[in-house]
């Protein structure tokens, strides 16, 4: 039987109309969904079999039907088959629902009295799918200025404040399992040996030049005292890597070229060196100031939190 589309064509079309809804609705990520679940993917090759196997079915059934036909039958088939399309009595039916267009025979009934030049004016009615498309928007209209205007429902601002809140919650709790994102607010003091190593590896390769091996400051500062130009203590050194120092004279920020959670070693190396004492260290900045983490001392024989900078008071009268 003569079919619009060929088989060819219609199975590949149906399985990618399948396959596309699938990825759109099903949230798996940034993953495809048939590979991060195993069960899309099951589902898609039993579809594809089927589809197969009912072209199969349908074309040896219309092959068994075309056999049972007469001669004539036969004969009537193959000519109904070689109308175009748009020669069918279907498309025609169809134009002339959606147009309600006159046939030229008949442009005598719709012909109007005006003439301009010889040019007459036929009165044709307006077609039906313009007229309920305009309807539609009629409709449509009304509708959204009795929602939005009216009773004041939802609307594009709330829209772009909920989906706002919504993605902030959504980073947060990113954040909250996300292995290398860290921030001033999230970080905290490492004191274990590994995380020491680390940090003392990045720091030997990276910011010897400036404040050298023993941190005692050429360039920059001195990193072993406890007096800091933008605040001591794990979360303004982290905030100082991430985004760099003074203007026109500090550190860069290095968060483009090292990791997160490689800054926060880092800086937990840096502060394990409070107090070290080098050798000729660099003569404090006129701008630093001393730091003292705050509750440090208020209670005698409390201990200092873990990102403490606090140094010996020896230490620091002797500077």
């Amino acid at each position: 039987m003569k079919k619009l589309i060929p088989s060819y064509v219609r199975v590949p079309l149906i399985f990618a109309s399948v396959f596309g809804a699938m990825e759109y609705f099903i949230d798996s990520g940034d993953q495809p969904a048939f590979i991060k679940y195993p069960m899309v993917l099951l589902f898609l090759g039993v579809f594809l079999f089927l589809l197969v196997a009912i072209e199969i079915v349908v074309n040896a059934v219309d092959n068994v039907t075309y056999h049972l036909l007469t001669d004539e039958q036969k004969k009537q088939l193959e000519e109904a088959q070689s109308i175009p399309f748009t020669e069918s009595k279907f498309y025609q039916g169809l134009l002339k629902k959606l147009t309600r267009s006159k046939e030229i025979e008949q442009e005598a009934d719709v012909m109007l009295d005006h003439n301009y030049d010889g040019i007459r004016e036929l009165d044709n009615v307006l077609p039906p799918w313009w007229v309920y498309l305009f309807y539609g928007t009629i409709i449509f209209a009304g509708i959204y200025l009795f929602r939005f205007q009216v009773i004041g429902e939802y609307d594009q601002k709330k829209e772009f404040e909920t989906e706002m809140t919504e993605a902030s919650i959504a980073i947060e709790e990113y954040k909250k399992t996300a292995p290398d994102v860290m921030d001033k607010e999230k970080v905290t003091l490492l004191t274990d040996a590994a995380s020491i190593a680390q940090g003392k590896t990045i720091f030997t390769t990276n910011c010897v030049a400036c404040h050298r091996a023993d941190a005692g400051g050429q360039i920059g500062p001195n990193l072993t005292d406890a007096m800091w130009i933008n605040g001591g203590g794990i979360k303004n050194v982290f905030n100082v890597l991430m985004e760099g120092g003074r203007d026109g004279k500090g550190m860069i920020s290095w968060k483009a070229t090292i990791k997160p959670s490689d800054l926060q070693k880092v800086a937990s190396y840096v502060l394990s060196l409070q107090g070290s004492n080098p050798k000729e260290p660099k003569p404090t900045e006129p701008e630093a100031k001393l730091w003292v983490e705050e509750g440090a001392s208020k209670t005698k024989g409390t201990t200092a939190p873990a990102d403490t900078t606090k140094v010996d008071a020896k230490v620091v009268a002797a500077k």
